[in-house]
């Protein structure tokens, strides 16, 4: 299989994956994001437990690449520290910049890295980092927390 139709696939895959396209009933952790370029629209919903991200979700509307992208982002995420997903978060956002190139560090992003090549598509690049930003703004808000009360 040709890699740009196993990368059309993923998206695909993904962006219908309802999974974690959700609420979550009373969650501490909320974020809005919105594209002005495209109009698309998200919600991130997470339930954070000892600094640990035990539930994610989203909901909203937007373009296969975005809603995708938020997808693997969820499935990712699930289970990791704060501080991990923050990491996580920045390494896909670099990845998308060009920041980051080398395969052997990306490979942890799993799904996600198959998003790399948006870097080359810059029309796309909002897209594929919405979820990403969004989230990223939402565990910097609950790090500074963590440091607040610890």
């Amino acid at each position: 299989m040709e890699l740009k139709q196993l990368y059309t696939d993923l998206i695909l895959e993904y962006n219908k994956d309802k999974t974690n396209k959700r609420k979550i009933e009373n969650p501490n952790v909320h974020e809005h994001g919105h594209n002005p370029s495209c109009g698309d629209d998200i919600d991130i919903e997470a339930k954070v437990e000892n600094g640990v991200i035990t539930d994610l979700a989203y909901t909203g509307t937007g373009c296969a690449i975005s809603q995708a992208s938020t997808a693997m982002m969820a499935e990712l995420l699930q289970g990791r520290t704060v501080e991990e997903g923050l990491r996580l978060c920045r390494l896909f956002l670099d990845m998308i910049r060009g920041k980051v190139t080398d395969d052997s560090q990306l490979e942890e992003l799993e799904a996600a890295i198959t998003l790399k090549d948006i870097s080359q598509m810059p029309v796309r690049v909002k897209c594929a980092t919405l979820g990403w930003h969004t989230l990223e703004m939402a565990l910097e808000k609950v790090e500074k927390q963590l440091k607040n009360n610890g």
